[in-house]
């Protein structure tokens, strides 16, 4: 066999696998495929857990309604049910979803990196509240602080398959809540110009940290214009009841213009149905209540319908992020958001696991990769989330990264077209080498339609060997403390920095 032409037509072998690592000339894999395809439920099963759901709304309704948002429900259809429970007929909860932001632009401040919400596009992000980090050092947890948050939001700022950024731990060491609450921006805004986002513990925190905010996007009231944060809410508990803190936070997060993912977050089998059907319906139902507060304050605005279903092993009540079960509820819950024109959030890859080992390796990949086939918008908690979301780990994040382009290699298919059929290219192999290694078809192809990892092995064994015998975690460490040993950004100006740290308690 001769390959002397494809060495002097295109360069050394070296030199191409070089080039190719630094920068590859074709993503074949970006941020933002279609998903959809996966569906686990039929026509008929989303209409019969729809319609459970609105049962559900328009005769028992929701509890402990707030005054204020009692008021506004009730002027804009809503009906008293029993004791202090409010009902919602189908003609509000209809109303609602015709009248719902169906996509929007998630900003970011730099807007090269904003993205689309909506229809059939996927991409993975963060979330979590981790009150422990996997120490790089020792491979043991110990708590989070605001260092591990600084850091985190370092590494993810270079990592392409994580779209936004949330929050993925709290700060341990940071006691008072309107600290933490500051301190968790104020981290978000100086390592990243990503879409982010954040929670707020208290309505009366909401309108100091839009101050900041409007620093970071150049003056007063500029935030508001494009704001490149969400707010994270979770305003129903279950089952079926507002949360009067949560529900403050609305109201200001719409009076300042903050984007936000109302997140249900029922365990089956604890706060919802252990039936996956039922548990559907419920959460359906508690989803649907926060879009139709949003829809009595404020009809239109930005929401992300984040149907989160969460799943207990039912032997001990320990919540369980990494099953089966997860990986098929929140494709459903993914289909029935899609299936109502929404745009859709849910929660995956969560591993049970606490090291960076095959279980998490598997959950991960299973529970991810059903989010994003089924078609969720936006799925959270995809990036870095160990044991059960108590942990986050800074190899995780790297692997996961890598994860993530898989499956966007999975979503984005395969092209079908007379020239990928590759019928001349067949013919001319057949008749004359026998083989397809060096013609123009496979060149374009490599580039175009293959993904090549940096962190898996796909050495012999021998080399393997001599290269160290490495594992995926010590490759993930490896290249984790590369990025943060080299990459420190500054995305406040020194005025913007110098305000705020003036403004705020700044740790």
């Amino acid at each position: 066999m001769r390959f002397g032409r494809r060495s002097k037509k295109r360069g050394g072998r070296k030199e191409r696998l070089a080039m190719r690592a630094a920068k590859p000339l074709i993503d074949p894999c970006p941020p933002g495929q279609p998903g959809g395809r996966y569906r686990p439920l039929d026509e008929t099963d989303l209409c019969r857990i729809f319609q459970t759901a609105l049962d559900l709304l328009s005769s028992l309704g929701m509890g402990e309604v707030p005054a204020r948002l009692r008021a506004d429900l009730i002027a804009a259809g809503a009906s008293s049910g029993s004791g202090d429970r409010l009902c919602f007929p189908e003609r509000l909860v209809e109303a609602a979803i015709a009248s719902a932001a169906k996509s929007f632009t998630f900003h970011g401040r730099d807007e090269q990196r904003s993205i689309v919400v909506g229809a059939d596009r996927v991409y993975f992000g963060t979330g979590g509240a981790a009150v422990q980090t996997l120490d790089m050092e020792t491979g043991l947890y110990r708590p989070s602080t605001l260092a591990d948050l600084h850091n985190f939001t370092r590494l993810q700022d270079v990592l392409q398959n994580v779209s936004w950024f949330t929050r993925c731990c709290v700060a341990t060491d940071v006691p008072d809540n309107f600290d933490l609450d500051v301190n968790t921006v104020y981290a978000l805004l100086k390592n990243t110009t990503k879409p982010v986002a954040t929670s707020f513990t208290l309505p009366e925190h909401v309108s100091p940290i839009v101050e900041m905010l409007d620093v970071a996007a150049g003056g007063s009231g500029q935030f508001a214009k494009q704001p490149f944060l969400k707010a994270h809410i979770s305003p129903v508990i279950s089952p079926l009841r507002y949360g009067e803190d949560a529900v403050g936070v609305v109201y200001e997060c719409i009076r300042h213009q903050i984007p936000m993912t109302c997140i249900t977050a029922a365990q089956a089998g604890a706060t919802a149905p252990a039936t996956l059907a039922g548990f559907l319906a419920q959460s359906l139902a508690e989803t649907l209540a926060s879009l139709v507060m949003v829809h009595a304050i404020c009809p239109g605005f930005p929401m992300i319908f984040s149907n989160w279903p969460l799943v207990v092993d039912l032997r001990t009540g320990a919540f369980s992020g990494g099953g089966g079960e997860t990986a098929l509820l929140n494709a459903a819950s993914a289909q029935l958001t899609n299936w109502l024109g929404l745009p859709s959030g849910v929660a995956c890859s969560m591993t049970d696991a606490k090291a960076v080992d095959a279980q998490a390796g598997v959950e991960k990949g299973i529970t991810s990769l059903a989010a994003a086939l089924a078609g969720g918008n936006l799925i959270y908690e995809s990036s870095g989330m160990t044991a059960s979301l108590l942990g986050a780990s800074f190899e995780a994040f790297v692997l996961d990264d890598e994860m993530h382009s898989l499956t966007y290699r999975t979503l984005r298919g395969i092209e079908v077209t007379e020239k990928s059929l590759a019928f001349e290219t067949i013919r001319d192999a057949v008749l004359g080498e026998g083989h397809f290694l060096g013609c123009e078809n496979t060149y374009q192809a490599m580039e175009r339609d293959y993904f090549y990892p940096a962190l898996a092995d796909r050495d012999e064994p021998r080399t393997w060997a001599q290269n160290g015998a490495r594992d995926a975690w010590g490759r993930a460490r490896e290249r984790a403390m590369d990025i943060l040993n080299s990459h420190h950004p500054v995305y406040l100006e020194k005025d913007e920095d110098r305000y705020i740290r003036d403004r705020f308690k700044i740790l």
